[in-house]
């Protein structure tokens, strides 16, 4: 495999224009894009009226599915996206491993237990709509704390030793997450099984901007020490070789990225695959240089679960929808694999 081009300014331009212009091809063709049953029951494909959209008014069924259904939906898809795909370059650098992501951490799981058990406890009638997010994130920045305190050996945090405590705690939370969902009752089964496909529908804009500023935040960290991050994917010793506090750059760039992971599962759900898939298929585009391929994840992610979620949308509209974590998992795992395939494996893919 031929190595990676030089990172130049122009290039780093092209992979940003480009990875833009993908995004935002998706976020203007998702919102308009319906299916709708004639009158002898045909499926067709449907473009709602921007226009007619924007104009507003009383009674203006155009403005309401655009402004209450489609735009926060494919909003929170890119947001989800964005954050699932830049985390996951995150935790593959840091772990020098290219199988690591949210869901190999505990992180996931974490977050996914926390929301669960505000459904079971039924808290979201109690508290408002905003419990059972608020819940997830709390159980995902839980999980971050206690993984990061078992892991730690003296002022060292060693990479086996906190992927180990990760796949423990996961292991731990999924568990208790079955136990939850056995013991509810069939109406908060049902909600608990729905809820862990991950789900966009109805998403409220109070908690899509809690969302994109946890995000934003934690992508700004993780892209001011893109550097730090190259030189982790080489090896702690060589990282610390040429002047980069390691411990101080292991504690921020897992912070960072839990913080969006548990930001973008309080909302959305458990969406998987994103973390692996998105930076494994860029690194063969643009190669390792983190400095390209964090911004190239975060927009490509983002545009990818846009486009799976629209594809959820529309398989068995207007009848039914897909949960976009579905999606994500059936195009994802046969791509990866082809991927791996055409690669020949592991070295390849992380040279």
């Amino acid at each position: 495999m031929k190595r990676a081009a030089h990172l130049t300014r122009a290039r780093l331009i092209a992979v940003f224009v480009a990875s833009l212009a993908l995004l935002a091809l998706a976020l203007l063709i998702s919102p308009l894009l319906g299916v709708e049953l004639d009158a002898r029951g045909h499926r067709h494909l449907v473009w709602l009226d921007l226009a007619r959209a924007l104009a507003g008014g009383r009674g203006n069924a155009d403005a309401e599915i655009f402004f209450l259904a489609r735009l926060p939906r494919v909003l929170a898809a890119a947001v989800a996206g964005a954050g699932l795909a830049a985390a996951g370059v995150a935790f593959q650098a840091l772990l020098r491993n290219p199988l690591a992501e949210p869901y190999t951490l505990g992180v996931s799981q974490g977050a996914t237990l926390g929301a669960v058990l505000g459904i079971r406890l039924g808290l979201s009638a109690a508290l408002g709509g905003s419990a059972v997010p608020a819940l997830a994130f709390l159980g995902g920045l839980g999980a971050v704390v206690t993984i990061w305190r078992l892991a730690r050996v003296g002022d060292a945090l060693p990479s086996a030793t906190l992927l180990l405590a990760g796949i423990t705690l996961g292991v731990i939370c999924s568990s208790a997450t079955m136990l939850l969902q056995y013991t509810a009752s069939f109406n908060e089964a049902y909600r608990i099984v729905r809820w862990m496909m991950g789900g966009l529908d109805w998403i409220r804009y109070g908690d899509l901007s809690a969302a994109a500023i946890a995000v934003g935040v934690g992508l700004l960290v993780l892209l001011l020490h893109a550097r730090d991050l190259n030189a982790l994917a080489a090896g702690r010793d060589a990282a610390a070789s040429v002047g980069v506090n390691v411990d101080r750059a292991m504690l921020l760039g897992h912070g960072a990225a839990s913080l969006m992971v548990g930001a973008v599962i309080a909302v959305a759900g458990p969406i998987g695959f994103v973390g692996l898939l998105v930076p494994h298929a860029l690194r063969t585009i643009v190669g390792p240089d983190h400095r390209a391929l964090l911004p190239a994840a975060a927009l490509c992610g983002a545009a990818f679960v846009v486009l799976c979620d629209t594809l959820a949308r529309l398989v068995l509209a207007p009848m039914a929808q897909f949960p976009v974590g579905v999606v994500t998992a059936l195009l994802g795992g046969p791509f990866f694999l082809s991927l791996l395939v055409r690669e020949k494996g592991r070295g390849r893919l992380w040279g």
